[in-house]
């Protein structure tokens, strides 16, 4: 069964996208102001933000996603709290495929490859779970597949 706190994401990201956005915004501005000492949570869990270009305006787009590790890779998911579009965060990724992440005060480029099917994506899924069990919730209230992706640092 959905969490409450999952329904809350589920119905803000469904009826106040623009509120959503704009709270979002405000955390990447804070997490940068602070060089990640400040606004570096969500709800208690760490977050890090992740730069990619715009598939359509080709302007840099900063978002805060929960902080969720496999080793020297971070994995992520399209959540969107459950609503059944993919975030344009994800599609852009999708289009770009690399990007820039911002962890406290480190920073480094990354490449992006999504897991379709398999082991590694049940091995990457359960991470995120277990990191953020809204996630769990997410896939409950949307008939939409999340998508998962790994962000591997990008080699010299």
């Amino acid at each position: 069964m959905a969490s409450l706190s999952g329904r809350i994401a589920n119905f803000m990201s469904r009826r106040f996208p623009k509120l959503m956005h704009r709270g979002g915004e405000r955390q990447v501005e804070q997490f940068r102001a602070s060089k990640g000492q400040k606004a570096n949570q969500l709800m208690g869990k760490p977050v890090f933000v992740l730069d990619v270009i715009g598939r359509k305006s080709g302007q840099l787009r900063p978002v805060a996603l929960m902080l969720v590790r496999r080793g020297d890779d971070l994995i992520v998911t399209g959540s969107y709290g459950g609503n059944p579009k993919a975030p344009n965060w994800y599609k852009n990724l999708l289009a770009a495929g690399e990007a820039h992440v911002e962890v406290g005060a480190d920073r480094w480029p990354v490449d992006f490859r999504q897991l379709d099917e398999g082991p590694e994506r049940e091995e990457c899924w359960n991470l995120l779970c277990d990191a953020y069990p809204d996630f769990a919730s997410y896939q409950e209230l949307t008939d939409r597949r999340l998508p998962v992706a790994v962000l591997s640092r990008k080699q010299a």
